[in-house]
């Protein structure tokens, strides 16, 4: 079996596999219950045959296909993730399929489970010739709620009955790579992920005698300042730390020193010895402040995903099928990881694999300047359907001949 010949069976299903996205794109569902998206999905596996699974705790599903030629004394498995939620933002792109629920599908896992879809189409067409077993898995939660971790609690990675060999996901970029481009890179290509939640505790007053009060506002104002000196302080440039500050609040008037304040970050680590040391070191910047000011502070560092690891037999294998499938410009290198977080981490800290960008950015827009990922005017180029579905079968089938 061909490359030319898995592209061309997927191509020729592009025109369904762009409809079914749509369906879900206009009818999004966050979080991990998403009972109308599980069921479409249900309904497009049932002509497959294959063995069917949902979660206990959330609406996943797991397909576990049975290759034709795998060896029932030494099976091998590979898992296939496409994540399934939306995010819960209004929809403004304008599109004639746009969802009106107020949730949109801006980060593109409409197209991840219609390119997964496609993969276990043509990977039944193809069944006989596949030299092991492969587990689709429809996670739902990964915006947040830790759909993996719940899947892996589950045992998505021994559904076909063992532990499997190797794990591979994709994800769609609206900007920042031109459409139809996989890239990736060895080691850790997404960061870790933790909120921080600070509360400054201190004595209210009159706003015209701060001497009087303990003022939490201004001890408050300054940790959040201090927080970036001590990343461009504390850390080695070349390991780097991303602290955001995304929420601050407190107080009811002008003219009051309330009792507390308090803010809410998101901060972002690129290795595990940097994650090991974070809390110490975010516990003697933030307490020294609340020291100096006389106040206290309650500290809260809530781990929400792991590092992203790609091992580098992996990496270095799905670089060359998807070049084989769509030819040498078809991959790209990733320079560097990425900040934002991904819960396949779960799973590659548990089985080797590789987490791959595709770009997805619409025909006539600059992918240095198209709104990107979470955007409520993000756009995806539905085209790459079929090369992200013909890829994945094709990584599956050449990492099951290989074992």
């Amino acid at each position: 079996m061909s490359s030319t010949s898995i592209l061309d069976d997927a191509r020729g299903m592009q025109d369904d596999l762009a409809q079914f996205r749509r369906r879900l794109h206009a009818d999004p569902e966050v979080g991990l219950d998403l009972p109308r998206t599980q069921e479409r999905v249900l309904q497009e596996l049932d002509p497959l045959g294959l063995e069917i699974f949902t979660g206990k705790d959330a609406t996943s599903v797991i397909g576990v296909l049975r290759g034709g030629a795998r060896n029932e004394s030494e099976p091998h498995a590979v898992i296939l993730r496409a994540d399934m939620d939306a995010l819960p933002i209004p929809e403004r792109t304008g599109l004639d399929f746009a969802a009106t629920n107020g949730a949109m599908h801006a980060c593109g896992h409409d197209l991840h489970t219609a390119s997964l879809i496609g993969a276990a189409r043509l990977l039944h067409q193809h069944r006989d010739r596949i030299s092991g077993d492969v587990v689709f898995m429809f996670q739902p939660g990964e915006e947040g709620y830790d759909g993996a971790g719940l899947m892996v609690r589950e045992g998505i990675l021994d559904a076909a009955g063992y532990r499997a060999d190797a794990a591979f996901a994709f994800h769609v970029f609206s900007a920042g790579l031109p459409s139809g481009v996989v890239s990736s890179r060895p080691g850790p290509v997404m960061s870790a992920s933790h909120r921080l939640r600070v509360r400054v505790n201190g004595a209210g007053g009159h706003g015209s005698m701060p001497h009087r009060a303990k003022d939490p506002v201004l001890a408050a104002a300054e940790m959040v300042t201090a927080l970036q000196a001590m990343v461009t302080r504390r850390f080695d440039i070349f390991d780097p730390v991303v602290v955001t500050v995304g929420r601050l609040a407190a107080g009811t008037r002008h003219n009051v020193i309330p009792e507390s304040a308090e803010f809410e970050a998101t901060v972002r680590t690129f290795s595990d010895r940097t994650t090991g040391v974070i809390q110490s070191r975010l516990d003697t910047t933030l307490h020294g402040i609340a020291a100096a000011h006389g106040v206290e502070a309650e500290i809260r560092l809530d781990e929400e995903t792991e590092l992203t690891v790609n091992t580098e037999r992996e990496v270095r294998f799905a670089a060359e099928t998807a070049q084989s499938v769509l030819g040498d410009e078809g991959y790209r290198p990733l320079a560097d990881p990425l900040a934002a977080s991904e819960d396949f981490s779960r799973i590659l800290r548990r089985v080797p694999g590789a987490f791959l960008a595709l770009g997805a950015t619409k025909p006539g827009l600059d992918p240095e300047s198209a709104p990107n990922n979470h955007s409520q005017y993000a756009n995806f180029d539905p085209a790459v359907l079929s090369r992200a579905a013909a890829v994945y079968a094709e990584i599956a089938i050449r990492r099951l001949a290989r074992t």
